[in-house]
């Protein structure tokens, strides 16, 4: 890589970790600018899922204060996220380069929908349960939100599934996960924008490391060490400096930021 190359790849890092932070859609800038430099397609699917994992832990850390509490679900839903990835990371290394393409401007389209319709959506499946959820709920805690609220059966299978499923495209294409993943939390979680912003960076986290130890394994010699490791460098800055600033916004501009790079992100996806 010329010195340029190796500038903007760092630069680039850095924008993707802050922005996976806070929405989740970082891939949008490392990956066209790995393809942009020469670096294949897959290879560069593949150097990216590496170089962003510093940047997924940042976040992750940063948004520890959001995160209390929900140990529990963490736990429930890690196992779809490793599923999801190693799905989707088999996919990648069997199916066509542009598979998954063709559907991702769908995906994102309702994704945004659901970002901004979120708040009535996720009232109206909280009155639809208000009664079976208060009769089974414990009393609420008198300060501060440190534990989950309940949920059905039902919801609970809803989430897992919609967690697999957002695995399985981030563990193939990885581009916009975070933004997918918001979108169907924030329909079936009875939680604040924030909190499952901090859970989408854990979650994001376990799909990035699972399909990044996948490449490493079975095809260490087509990732571009480099790349990965200027976006590494990258990302842990940006997603440090993300989740500082991503914390500060309130769930109007939170939601904002999603539908604007949601809308980039959109863009980008169909100049591919």
């Amino acid at each position: 890589m010329e010195l340029h190359h190796i500038l903007l790849t760092l630069l680039a890092g850095v924008g993707a970790g802050g922005i996976n932070a806070i929405v989740g859609s970082g891939t949008l800038i490392t990956f066209p600018a790995l393809v942009a430099f020469g670096v294949p397609p897959v290879t560069a699917t593949m150097s990216n899922a590496v170089g962003l994992i510093p940047g997924n832990i940042a976040s992750s850390f940063g948004y520890r204060t959001e995160l209390a509490g929900q140990k529990k679900r963490m736990l429930q839903l890690i196992p779809a996220s490793l599923l999801g990835a190693l799905t989707g990371a088999y996919l990648l290394l069997h199916l066509p380069e542009d598979a998954f393409i063709t559907i991702v401007p769908v995906l994102l389209v309702l994704a945004l929908l659901l970002v901004i319709f979120q708040p009535m959506l996720q009232r109206l499946l909280r009155d639809r349960a208000m009664r079976s959820a208060e009769e089974a709920a414990p009393a609420p805690e008198a300060a501060g939100h440190t534990g989950t609220p309940p949920m059905s059966i039902g919801r609970h299978i809803a989430v897992f599934i919609a967690v697999y499923a957002t695995a399985v495209y981030g563990g193939y294409f990885a581009a916009a996960q975070g933004i997918i993943l918001i979108a169907l939390l924030g329909m079936l979680l009875p939680e604040t924008l924030q909190r499952i912003n901090g859970a989408k960076n854990v979650l994001v986290l376990v799909v990035n490391t699972v399909a990044a130890s996948i490449y490493v394994i079975v095809g260490f010699d087509r990732i571009n060490w480099m790349a990965a490791g200027l976006i590494a460098a990258g990302s842990l800055i940006g997603g440090y400096l993300g989740a500082r600033v991503g914390r500060k916004f309130s769930p109007v501009l939170l939601r904002s930021v999603i539908v604007i790079l949601g809308l980039v992100a959109l863009w980008n996806i169909l100049q591919m």
